[in-house]
C-alpha cells in the first residue's frame, strides 16, 4: 500500500484531467451514502469534529475522514485546523491501494467540482471572473475556473486586502496571461462579473443578491452550515439553482434551508445535481441571460476521484 502525502499531490494534480475524471465518473453509477459528521463535545461552544465520508464506483472503494479543530492555530503555530486522509482499496478485490493526503485532495476537488458546474451552468462566452474569498482555496477556484471558460479578467475580494493582494499574486503565477486585480468596489465587480465564485467563511451573505445581472453564473462553496449562507434569498428565489449532491446540500446548505425556512423557497425546486448534469439526465444553462446558481459541500465521490486519479498516476 502506497502512502501519498500532500506535496507528491500538488505535484501530480492537473485541473483538465482532473475535471474529465469528474465528469465522467459522476456520469456512472456509484455509491455514495450521506457524510457522517460527529461532534466531539456536548459543549456548544467548542466546534471539535470528526467526519467519515465513505464512496465506491466500478474501480474503487474510498473513505476519506477528517478531523477539524477550529482553536489548533490558537494552540500553536504548528497546528492546522483541519487534518484529512482517503484511503481507497482495490473495488474488486477489497485490497488496500493507497492512503492520501486529504486535505491537499480536497483543494483541487472542490474548485475542480465547481469548475465542472461552470462548464455546464456559465455562458459559453464567460470571461470575467469574480472570485470572493483569500483563504488557501482562493487561488485554486480561479486556476480552475480558468480551466473551463476564456477567463482573462479575474477581481479578487477579501476583507483583508493584503490577504487579496497576495491571492492576486498566488494566481498571476500560474497565469501571467490573465489580467488579475484587488477588487475594489464589490458592487462594480458583481455587477460586471460572468462568473462570480465564492469560498469565503461568511456567516451572513457577502452582497445583495440584486446586484447579480442577467446571464451571470454564480457558486457558492464556503459555507457547511444550516443556518449560515454566501448568498441571500433573494438570489436564491432569482437563479435556477443546482447542487453538487442533494442528499449532503438538503442537509447542510443554510443558502438553500433558510429561504426554505422563510417559505420563499422549496427543495423540489432545485433543478437538478451534478450528476444529473454530468449524465444528460437534466439541462444546464439554456440561455445567456437566465441566472445560475451552484452550490457545493463537497462530496466523497469527487474525494475519490481525486485519490483514484494520483494513486494512477504514481503507481
Amino acid at each position: 500500500m502506497k502512502i501519498i502525502e500532500s506535496a507528491q499531490v500538488h505535484d501530480s494534480m492537473d485541473f483538465k484531467a482532473l475535471i474529465e475524471a469528474l465528469r465522467e465518473t459522476f456520469s456512472k453509477p456509484a455509491g455514495m451514502p450521506q457524510r457522517q459528521v460527529f461532534t466531539l463535545d456536548e459543549d456548544p461552544g467548542n466546534h471539535d469534529a470528526f467526519a467519515v465520508l465513505p464512496s465506491w464506483n466500478e474501480k474503487t472503494i474510498a473513505v476519506k475522514a477528517f478531523t477539524y479543530f477550529p482553536d489548533n492555530p490558537k494552540k500553536s503555530a504548528e497546528l492546522a485546523s483541519l487534518y484529512s486522509k482517503i484511503m481507497i482499496f482495490d473495488r474488486q478485490t477489497g485490497v488496500p491501494q493507497a492512503l492520501v493526503d486529504g486535505t491537499s485532495v480536497t483543494y483541487w476537488r472542490t474548485a475542480a467540482i465547481s469548475a465542472l458546474g461552470s462548464d455546464y451552468l456559465a455562458r459559453k462566452n464567460a470571461n470575467n471572473l469574480l472570485l470572493c474569498g483569500t483563504g488557501k482555496l482562493a487561488s485554486f477556484m480561479a486556476l480552475a475556473h480558468a480551466t473551463v471558460r476564456p477567463i482573462n479578467k479575474i477581481s479578487v475580494w477579501g476583507r483583508d486586502s493584503q490577504k487579496a493582494q497576495i491571492t492576486v499574486q498566488k494566481i498571476q503565477q500560474q497565469r501571467p496571461d490573465i489580467q488579475i486585480e484587488v477588487c475594489r468596489d464589490l458592487e462594480t465587480s458583481v455587477k460586471q462579473a460572468d462568473i462570480i465564485s465564492c469560498a469565503t467563511g461568511s456567516a451572513t451573505p457577502l452582497f445583495p443578491g440584486d446586484w447579480v445581472q442577467s446571464g451571470t453564473h454564480t457558486d457558492f462553496v464556503g459555507n457547511h452550515n444550516h443556518d449560515r449562507r454566501e448568498c441571500d434569498s433573494h438570489l436564491i428565489n432569482q437563479a435556477n439553482v443546482y447542487v453538487d449532491s442533494k442528499i449532503n446540500v438538503f442537509a447542510e446548505a443554510g443558502e438553500l434551508l433558510i429561504p426554505v425556512e422563510e417559505g420563499t423557497f422549496q427543495l423540489e425546486d432545485v433543478k437538478g445535481e451534478l450528476a444529473q448534469l454530468c449524465s444528460n439526465s437534466v439541462t444546464g444553462r439554456s440561455n445567456d441571460t437566465e441566472i445560475t446558481l451552484f452550490k457545493t459541500v463537497g462530496t466523497a465521490l469527487a474525494d475519490l476521484v481525486g485519490a483514484q486519479l494520483i494513486y494512477a498516476q504514481i503507481n
